[in-house]
């Protein structure tokens, strides 16, 4: 293990996440609203605890193994989390550290989950930080640092592998680092597209800053208490459920649209899928919630809305999906397992692996009926291996597994029933923010106890993770000194 590498990239981590502090300051100044000391303290202290990581530590070695870049990717999310949180306290937004410790993991895992109950009158500082975290959690914390510092590490693909969404890790240039760079070109672009739209749909700057962010990186906070409902505006909602949707697709079909390959982007098989759940689901929704609202008009816009904030695991809310009829409520129950595209900023299982499921269970049931039938599970137009099925399987049965064990340590540590506990852990693993009863998209997580808080808390962190190297930290043969 390089330990020596290991301590010194945390350090360059942290120093970043400090540097990262200094937009929201600047808001803070700008409104004047007394949050400026607080952030410019947590600048100070998350620096002072990262220079003598990087002044002391110096590797004689920089090449990544797999196993230390799991273990630098769960450790940086851990170390970026403790320090994030420092600007809730010190401002007094959360004073308690577990409550500011669960709305950073939130922010940064872009889950969007909060324990915030009163939004009206904080200082916009702290609330661009909020929201920020978002931002800088969606496309990865260390593909952000790759871009700006790959001369750091020699082989920093382990890296992107153990951050990045999905079954497989998507290298769109020959550099890592490039590859690091021109993702969040692409996401940069793409935010700032987004940001002025909202501008010309009647935002204010600082509104619509908030929303592009929380757009962006998937996560879903916003300032307002009723989220983009409150804002009651239809031009609003379009942009954010076009921007949602366009979020949660993988950014290398992006790159290669940007480099003249339209055409095969558009075949992608995996985009395929997504936009065939997202038209299916959205337009059950929309019939069955038709009655409730009388107009077809309306029923699509919150049935699009809310069938893109739950796949891409946003989780911005314009209606209490809480008050739907128990069809619409199941079918978003389902989605919130699904998720969106490997390589996106999305959260949940994600429809590459959902759809190797179905295709593998359907050659099960072919062997069945013809047993010396030879069968080969296809995707993108080529076979797939039998080890990367096995994995999707096992990916599958510990994201389940760890979902009805956190709905189980819930109901010890927390007061509330079956419907909120379970989809308060499912929610969590799967990065999507609300989920139904007491943590519904109207109601927040404040009731759960401290256990309860930190419970969540892990789900979280393992679910951006993709469970695997969050579990790598508990396993005695990661910290021996031998390969």
């Amino acid at each position: 293990m390089n330990y020596r590498l290991i301590v010194r990239l945390l350090g360059a981590i942290l120093l970043l996440e400090a540097l990262t502090m200094l937009p929201s300051l600047v808001i803070a100044l700008i409104y004047g609203d007394g949050d400026a000391m607080a952030l410019l303290l947590s600048m100070v202290i998350t620096a002072a605890a990262a220079l003598p990581m990087q002044l002391l530590f110096r590797p004689e070695e920089k090449n990544l193994r797999a196993r230390e870049g799991f273990v630098i990717v769960a450790l940086a999310w851990v170390a970026l989390s403790a320090f994030g949180a420092l600007p809730f306290v010190f401002s007094g937004v959360l004073s308690n550290y577990v409550d500011a410790l669960f709305e950073t993991v939130s922010g940064f895992t872009t889950t969007g989950s909060t324990v915030l109950q009163v939004f009206e009158g904080q200082p916009h500082g702290i609330m661009f930080w909020r929201s920020f975290t978002h931002w800088i959690g969606g496309m990865g914390v260390l593909v952000l640092t790759l871009a700006l510092l790959a001369q750091m590490i020699g082989r920093a693909s382990h890296l992107m592998r153990a951050e990045s969404p999905g079954p497989e890790f998507s290298k769109i240039l020959p550099k890592t680092g490039n590859t690091a760079k021109t993702l969040y070109l692409i996401y940069g672009a793409l935010t700032v597209v987004e940001f002025v739209l909202l501008i010309a749909a009647g935002l204010s700057p600082y509104d619509a800053a908030i929303h592009a962010m929380g757009t962006a990186g998937t996560g879903g906070f916003s300032n307002y208490g009723a989220s983009v409902g409150e804002l009651n505006n239809p031009s609003v909602e379009i942009i954010v459920t076009i921007f949602m949707i366009i979020f949660s697709i993988n950014f290398a079909l992006f790159y290669r649209t940007l480099t003249g390959h339209l055409r095969e982007s558009l075949r992608s098989e995996e985009l395929h899928w997504f936009l065939a759940i997202f038209v299916i689901a959205a337009a059950a929704i929309t019939f069955i919630i038709l009655p409730q609202y009388g107009s077809f008009g309306t029923a699509l816009r919150h049935g699009c809305f809310q069938v893109a904030t739950v796949m891409s695991t946003t989780g911005y809310a314009t209606a209490d999906f809480n008050l739907w009829p128990e069809a619409a409520k199941m079918i978003l129950f389902l989605l919130m397992f699904v998720g969106a595209c490997a390589g996106s900023t999305a959260g949940g299982i994600k429809v590459v692996r959902i759809a190797l499921l179905i295709k593998q269970g359907l050659r099960e049931v072919l062997r069945t009926i013809q047993p010396r039938r030879v069968s080969v599970v296809r995707f993108e137009g080529r076979g797939v291996e039998q080890s990367m099925l096995s994995q999707i399987t096992v990916f599958f049965f510990v994201y389940i597994a760890l979902v009805l064990v956190g709905a189980f340590l819930l109901s010890l540590f927390g007061p509330y029933g079956f419907e909120t506990n379970f989809t308060a852990a499912l929610t969590c693993v799967s990065n999507v923010g609300p989920g139904f009863g007491a943590v519904g998209p109207m109601g927040n997580f404040a009731g759960y106890g401290t256990m309860g808080k930190i419970t969540l808390i892990l789900l979280m962190l393992a679910g951006r993770l993709e469970i695997f190297p969050i579990l790598v930290l508990f396993h005695p043969a990661t910290w021996k000194r031998s390969s």
